[in-house]
């Protein structure tokens, strides 16, 4: 078993300290509780410490695929100054959205798989973050008959998923830009 790099006792009252300006200042009635070694989903996600909202305010939290709370996460840890490579071992969560997430990318990993080994034709996953393509990569490990890979740029990444014995293609085309050099 790896060693926790980060522990409540450790980061938590630095946590505590940027929610409790942030929190308010956003407008958002919540509340939070920080938790060490709580890991539901173990195979799929360890982070060393998760951070769960409650509140009447939760629903803003997970409007929009929980962009907010994904936008709160981020900027805890640039505040913290975790390296990215450090970003999974803290996560954010409110009404087990992250456990649902982490069972609906599941899912539509093996579908796709499934679909790929039936079809012999890749199936590309719209872009997503580091964490979700690693579930993907991970839910994918033990389909022999399919391989998955990350490809395109940040943050255009995506999962592509292959039969086995097929060679990489090349990546989809960038849109191009448009006169003020927007795509």
């Amino acid at each position: 078993m790896s060693q926790r790099k980060y522990t409540r006792d450790k980061v938590g009252p630095r946590i505590e300290g940027f929610l409790n300006k942030i929190l308010p200042l956003a407008g958002l009635d919540v509340k939070y509780e920080i938790a060490d070694d709580e890991t539901p989903h173990p195979d799929f996600e360890n982070p060393d410490i998760r951070v769960k909202f409650s509140g009447s305010g939760v629903d803003d939290l997970l409007e929009n695929k929980a962009e907010l709370l994904l936008a709160l996460e981020q900027l805890t840890l640039e505040a913290l100054r975790t390296s990215a490579d450090d970003h999974s071992r803290i996560c954010f969560d409110a009404n087990d959205h992250r456990l649902l997430r982490i069972e609906e990318l599941r899912h539509g990993a093996l579908t796709a798989a499934e679909r790929v080994r039936d079809s012999g034709q890749p199936f590309r996953f719209n872009p997503m973050n580091s964490r979700e393509r690693r579930i993907l990569h991970l839910a994918l490990r033990d389909f022999k008959e399919v391989r998955s890979e990350s490809e395109g740029g940040e943050p255009r990444r995506n999962v592509v998923i292959y039969p086995a014995g097929m060679p990489s293609q090349p990546a989809a085309p960038r849109p191009p830009l448009d006169r003020r050099g927007r795509r």
